[in-house]
């Protein structure tokens, strides 16, 4: 089994670290109802995905 020969100090395991962080959801506008939604995906708020309705939705 690997065992370290030296102390690995906490700054250097911090820098090592620093790309181990999460990415904000990129958010495109919906080209129906113009809300945010999530690229690739159908529009949770009218249904529509590619200009075609996938999922039927209640009018309010």
């Amino acid at each position: 089994m690997a065992v370290p020969k030296n102390k690995v100090s906490k700054q250097r395991r911090n820098k090592r670290r620093t790309h181990y962080k999460l990415n904000a959801p990129e958010l495109v506008l919906c080209s129906q109802c113009h809300t945010l939604r999530m690229s690739h995906r159908v529009c949770k708020e009218c249904g529509y995905y590619g200009g075609k309705e996938i999922i039927k939705t209640e009018a309010k």
